[in-house]
């Protein structure tokens, strides 16, 4: 984790775009078309194959750093136009249907931003990562969650946008813990 004053927004590097409509209909001057269809398929392989070894494999084949034990659930997507933006470290588990994104296309401009998944972190089933954000070590990240902002190590997430779920959290949030409050 980077410092407490660095936000995903500050490692999200932005591209502006030539004309209109909007930066997606421009996608093929951001990335080689050959690229993204090569990219396409592996991660249609990665999201059915049962196999974690493989899973693994052909991850690192499209340019993503996995590290060790890796768990990859079935029909977790990885990002198809920028893979190599995303790190997962040893023994991180990406839980079913999550998805990780390392772009976002606008009307202007379009950015891109590295991810990080902390060692032994766990993305939960249906939860989406945005670009730029980075997970600490043994953080948890709930089902069906948004991550938009870094998650501290240790640290359990959950909602839509993701919030700190550990008992600090809730009693500085929502009301007053006190028994006289």
């Amino acid at each position: 984790m980077t410092d407490d004053t660095t936000s995903r927004h500050d490692r999200v590097r932005s591209h502006p775009t030539r004309g209109a409509p909007n930066s997606l209909a421009h996608w093929t001057s951001a990335r080689h078309p050959l690229r993204v269809a090569i990219n396409y398929a592996v991660v249609w392989l990665v999201r059915v194959s049962p196999s974690l070894r493989l899973k693994r494999w052909l991850l690192r084949r499209i340019g993503a750093t996995v590290g060790e034990g890796v768990s990859w659930g079935l029909e977790a997507t990885p990002d198809v136009f920028w893979p190599d933006l995303i790190t997962v470290e040893d023994h991180a588990i990406v839980g079913y249907d999550a998805t990780i994104l390392c772009h976002e296309f606008l009307q202007d401009e379009y950015r891109t931003g590295e991810v990080v998944v902390g060692e032994r972190a766990m993305i939960g089933a249906g939860a989406i990562v945005l670009p730029g954000v980075e997970i600490g070590a043994d953080a948890s990240v709930a089902a069906n969650s948004l991550v938009t902002t870094d998650v501290e190590p240790g640290t359990t997430v959950a909602g839509v946008p993701a919030r700190p779920m550990n008992s600090d959290a809730l009693e500085d949030g929502d009301g007053d813990s006190s028994a006289d409050g």
